[in-house]
């Protein structure tokens, strides 16, 4: 056996530490590993279908998918909105409400209503209706609604009606949008937090299947509920717009509410192979992105929206929407309207510049509306920066601080917008069924990348260590064995390592040399560094091919992995299984596994027990007592979380070591109902 023999020896070595650079050599694994999924994915537009017929057919579950990965499915209750102008302000001709309504109980939508001047006693007419959701434009206290005050202005004085409402995090009363983003580019202090790291650090959001985008589409559907009550509005003539952020909201928008007749999304959507493997993605914000979790072409989201008329609005020189996206996303949108029949509805304009409004830009998106909303192809259209701006606190909805509602919870959205699952456990006798159900949601949700048979690794390089690739472009480090040296008594441990480990090992000494012999006594063990190890390992050369830049901000590969409908975890708990295998098949014998890791670890570990039968044991130390903690598996706490994900490992023996924790006392009853309480160790 070409393995360490001694797991303290190992982890000693593995401190040794090699000079930092800008970047790492795992940086070429992990991108042609990004690159060739997103290829995968980039084929599947409208899920593959190519008539009418097969898109009409395939629609409804696409939609239920769609509203499933924002979060809104089933679609949350539609609470009384409690609708209240605090007052109004004449200017250019038209009359701004202030205003705000509740999307959910006590989830506060700010702002500003533009409508044309009426004449007292005069008879109200039914308006068409735009609204405009905002782009990411700091206006601190006054909301960002107030920074596009044109655009209100000019809906007014031309017979519309025009709401623009705050985003969560810009908005008067703050919220996050910068989650795992991890550059918030204004101060927390402005958003009414004490500490940065109140904005950051929140991969949780990939567990509970949360994004702030839901926010803004929720807050958008709402907002039209609002529109259709008011006796000035048409409710068969609802537009949406906006640029930016407010760009990618008007597709959420108008993908989830059919009430929406007219679309102009401006800088709002490239496609997968631009946020990927071009990194587009570092230059957006969580807002801009739902979790692809049915691993969807980014286009297919657009396509909903079809055959309402659409113009799709960009920049050529936009940096955050290059022009080859540009081009791919508007080509796609041609095929599905043309199924349609109806070319014309969708339009394109491009303008020369940058991110951001122009003249020629405003005034095509004016005309569509005209054209669209009203029946008027007027071609000439007068541009709206003729409308001064008024002084933003005039405009808040909220006046002072004081004024500010005491139950307002957007600051804490993220943690109630989307519920955690309370598992109901199972009865006497009906664990084997209960099992069944819950590992097939976690399946379905969280790991629909994994196969139901991991094929055996091929190895790249042999040595102390063998390099492996556990799928393609991807690499692991495990300990190698010749055919017929290893595996003798049929019992094998892999010790999936984790920085952690060092740490634990430091300090239980003692605990940590009788853990390696009672190993050592029962069988052989295989140490095992998965991709992405982000630790140095100097005498292991082939380690240091395993680890990628974990830059922060942007959180590039993590963040990359949800838009292809993965996480970086639920690519581990696949390095552990194709292990095992590959270990049998190098020996020419079959064993029984025994597995066992350091915090996080422990629990990829445990997921790799509830999929592969082989795997025999599990010994978890020091575990995360919630996925909140990590390891993160899209949308995992919408099923269960780690108490009840170590209870399905029934009856297979499971030593939790660390584990008083009292959530663990709901792994202890798992096993009690499943009739094998003797088989859980906690210590």
């Amino acid at each position: 056996m070409r393995c360490l023999t001694s797991l303290f020896a190992f982890a000693l070595l593995c401190q040794t530490t090699f000079a930092q650079d800008k970047t790492k050599p795992g940086d070429e694994m992990i991108q042609k590993y990004l690159n060739a999924e997103t290829d995968k994915l980039s084929q599947k537009f409208l899920d593959g279908a190519k008539t009418l017929e097969d898109w009409k057919a395939k629609r409804p579950r696409l939609y239920q998918e769609y509203m499933d990965m924002l979060g809104l499915w089933p679609i949350p209750e539609k609470t009384p909105l409690k609708a209240t102008i605090t007052g109004e302000e004449g200017a250019h001709g038209a009359v701004v409400e202030k205003l705000h309504f509740q999307s959910k109980p006590g989830l506060y939508v700010t702002g500003n209503l533009y409508r044309p001047q009426v004449a007292a006693g005069a008879k109200v007419k039914k308006l068409p209706a735009v609204l405009y959701v905002c782009g990411h434009s700091g206006k601190g206290r006054d909301g960002n609604k107030t920074a596009f005050q044109d655009h209100g202005f000019w809906f007014a004085n031309h017979g519309y009606v025009c709401l623009v409402i705050d985003t969560l995090q810009l908005g008067e009363i703050p919220g996050v949008h910068h989650g795992t983003y991890g550059r918030p580019w204004i101060s927390a202090k402005s958003f009414g937090f004490a500490e940065k790291d109140k904005l950051e650090n929140r991969f949780w959001w990939h567990s509970i299947g949360y994004s702030p985008a839901a926010v803004e589409a929720w807050n958008g559907v709402r907002a039209i509920d609002y529109l259709v009550t008011r006796p000035d509005v048409d409710a068969d003539k609802i537009g949406v717009t906006g640029i930016s952020g407010g760009g990618a909201a008007t597709f959420w928008i108008a993908a989830a509410d059919e009430r929406v007749k007219v679309a102009v999304p401006v800088s709002g959507m490239a496609d997968l192979e631009s946020y990927v493997k071009n990194k587009v993605v570092n230059g957006h914000c969580d807002c801009m992105f739902l979790y692809n979790t049915y691993q969807w072409d980014w286009t297919t989201i657009a396509a909903l929206v079809a055959p309402r008329p659409m113009l799709f609005a960009n920049s050529d020189k936009d940096s955050i929407f290059p022009m080859d996206a540009n081009r791919r996303v508007y080509k796609k949108l041609q095929q599905i309207y043309g199924m349609y029949g109806v070319e014309k509805a969708v339009g394109e304009y491009v303008s020369a510049g940058g991110h951001d409004y122009r003249p020629d830009l405003r005034k095509a998106i004016f005309h569509f509306f005209n054209l669209h909303l009203k029946r008027q192809p007027t071609p000439l259209v007068e541009d709206s920066a003729k409308y001064t701006p008024i002084e933003g606190k005039k405009l808040r909805v909220f006046p002072t601080d004081a004024d500010l509602p005491k139950d307002a919870i957007n600051h804490r959205i993220d943690e109630l917008f989307i519920p955690a699952a309370k598992v109901a456990l199972p009865k006497w006798g009906k664990f084997v069924e209960w099992k069944k159900e819950m590992i097939a949601k976690v399946r379905k949700f969280g790991f629909r990348n994994l196969p139901n048979d991991v094929p055996v690794p091929v190895r790249v390089e042999e040595g102390l260590f063998d390099l492996i690739s556990t799928e393609p472009n991807i690499h692991s480090l495990t300990g190698g064995v010749a055919p017929g040296d290893g595996l003798k008594s049929g019992n094998a441990f892999l010790m999936v390592n984790d920085p952690k480990m060092l740490k634990w090992a430091a300090s239980n000494q003692k605990q940590f040399e009788e853990l390696q012999d009672s190993v050592i006594e029962k069988g052989q063990m295989f140490p095992l560094i998965y991709r992405g190890a982000n630790w140095d390992t100097g005498p292991f050369k082939l380690s240091k091919l395993l680890e990628w830049s974990e830059k922060s901000p942007p959180n590039y590969v993590t963040r990359s992995h949800v838009l292809l409908g993965r996480t970086i975890d639920e690519g581990r708990v696949r390095d552990i299984i194709a292990t095992t295998k590959y270990l049998e098949k190098a020996a020419k014998k079959k064993a029984n596994w025994h597995l066992y890791g350091w915090g996080q670890s422990g629990i990829n570990c445990a997921y790799a027990a509830l999929f592969e039968p082989s795997i025999k044991e599990v010994i978890v130390i020091d575990p995360p007592k919630s996925h909140k903690e990590g390891p993160h598996f899209l949308n995992v706490l919408r099923v269960l979380d780690i108490p009840e994900a170590l209870g399905l490992l029934a009856p297979t023996p499971l030593t939790i070591v660390g584990g008083k924790d009292a959530a663990f006392d709901r792994t202890e009853e798992i096993y009690r109902l499943a009739g094998a309480a003797d088989k859980l160790t906690r210590k």
